[in-house]
């Protein structure tokens, strides 16, 4: 297998991530959960993301990431700049990333519900209680962690530093 073959690898259908988590969960390991449109990949998302592979000396990060309709819902017209394929390519690629797996509702509770994580991560623009299945989390034993937001880090900051330059 090619290193390019492996990164590859890392995206995933419900199928093949439910055969991985009873895998990893078998060796042990801990499963963190975290998700969004990650539409242009900047240090923010990257902080974040090695955080999350931080929670837990054994842990697999699992991101959800949106789908193109559900982006282009969330976010608006002209979003997102970068379509599915490359943004799952993009994260497969980082080294605290095990599997990245796409979903199309407004928000992440049907992976969350089938995946039941035993860390559930999102970024510091949110607070504990607006974490979309915080509670599903909680109440099976695992916990909702925060981790600080970097200022001056998002995709919207950066279109519009783009399009008014």
């Amino acid at each position: 297998m090619t290193k390019a073959q492996a990164i590859s690898d890392k995206i995933c259908d419900s199928t093949t991530l439910m055969h991985r988590l009873s895998m990893w969960r078998f060796l042990g390991r801990k499963i963190v959960f975290t998700n969004g449109c990650f539409d242009v990949l900047h240090h923010g998302h990257i902080y974040l993301l090695n955080k999350a592979a931080e929670t837990d000396h054994h842990c697999m990060v699992v991101v959800g990431l949106n789908s193109d309709d559900s982006v282009k819902q969330l976010k608006g017209e002209g979003r997102p700049v970068n379509r599915f394929d490359d943004r799952a390519l993009l994260l497969a690629s980082l080294y605290a990333v095990d599997a990245v797996i796409g979903f199309n509702d407004p928000t992440p509770i049907g992976l969350i519900t089938s995946i039941l994580p035993e860390y559930l991560v999102k970024g510091g623009d949110y607070k504990e209680d607006e974490v979309v299945g915080a509670d599903m989390v909680r109440s099976n034993g695992g916990k909702v962690v925060i981790v600080p937001y970097l200022e001056n880090y998002s995709t919207t900051q950066l279109i519009s530093k783009l399009t008014h330059s």
